[in-house]
């Protein structure tokens, strides 16, 4: 049998919003509705700032601990990254409210893009064992990545601060930044008893089926039962890069010559000549000092995810 979310338990909510954000102050409000008609007790900190939501979150697992509460993230996969990366290891049960971009954690887990119905999610759900991905000790949830894929990150950051954060700017900010891709990597990646050499313009290490299905790689089966998919882009130049980004498009990047794909448990990655190299984790980039060890933890984190009639069946 399933586990039903807990039906009393407090609720701590760590929400990603600025001051005088109109969106926010409806969310904060629609949040605060379906709770008190539901009669639960809960404690929202509205952060302004990227960079106390890592403080505010280890706050709230602090009380969660205390009072056996539930940890709740309310933003995009950044913000749901921060907060997990304190929960993770705590036994505290894990609850999202999707406000982001591309929201493809809440997506993979059927939870409601929709406010009230994810805070609904919260009062009536269950609870599912998901996995998390490691890269040295640094949460995943969606993908990790070296090479290329940070700059664009960083890119499309800035890009949206100028523009505003919509799935148009990210795209068009992606193919800006791939006119002029940095120099290849060489990796030594140790995934087994031979380690193999590789020059690519990028490496991503996925935690969530949805994006491969997205472009077309077969890697989505092993995600989330115990395994990570490895995808190493090895195309130099920008027509290869915009010829790789097609066939992503058209959901056939499996078709490509220039990608590399596999499973695997843990992988060693080692840069040449570097002592530190950059590494995205859910959108969010950070320093990091090599060797690179991505694996998974099948049982990371205790999510709660909607009841959706015959769904859990054989899940704790």
């Amino acid at each position: 049998m399933f586990q039903k979310a807990p039906q009393n338990a407090p609720i701590f909510i760590v929400m990603n919003a600025g001051s005088g954000d109109r969106d926010a102050d409806s969310r904060e409000q629609v949040i605060a509705q379906v709770l008190s008609r539901a009669g639960r007790t809960f404690t929202l900190w509205r952060v302004g700032k990227s960079t106390g939501i890592a403080d505010t979150a280890r706050e709230a697992v602090r009380l969660a601990r205390q009072q056996e509460g539930i940890v709740v993230a309310a933003g995009g996969d950044g913000t749901i990254n921060t907060v997990a990366q304190e929960v993770l290891g705590t036994g505290c049960p894990f609850g999202v409210l999707p406000q982001g971009t591309f929201n493809y954690f809440g997506r993979s887990h059927g939870i409601p893009l929709d406010t009230a119905e994810a805070v609904e999610t919260l009062v009536r759900g269950r609870l599912r064992l998901v996995q998390v991905g490691l890269v040295n000790d640094k949460v995943f949830l969606v993908n990790g990545s070296v090479g290329l894929y940070p700059r664009i990150l960083e890119k499309r950051e800035a890009h949206k601060q100028i523009f505003g954060r919509t799935r148009l700017v990210a795209l068009l900010s992606a193919l800006v930044t791939m006119l002029t891709p940095p120099p290849q990597l060489v990796l030594t990646l140790h995934g087994g008893d031979n380690p193999s050499m590789l020059h690519i313009s990028t490496l991503l290490v996925e935690n969530n089926p949805l994006q491969l299905e997205e472009v077309g790689l077969h890697e989505s089966d092993a995600v989330q039962k115990g395994e990570l998919a490895a995808v190493a882009v090895k195309a130099k130049g920008v027509w290869q890069m915009l010829g790789g980004l097609a066939l992503a498009a058209m959901r056939r990047l499996r078709d490509s010559e220039k990608v590399v794909s596999f499973p695997f448990v843990q992988l060693t990655v080692r840069p040449l000549r570097r002592r530190r190299i950059k590494v995205a984790t859910d959108g969010e980039v950070n320093w990091q000092v090599p060797p690179l060890v991505f694996k998974a933890v099948p049982h990371g984190l205790l999510l709660i995810v909607p009841d959706h009639e015959g769904e859990g069946k054989g899940e704790p």
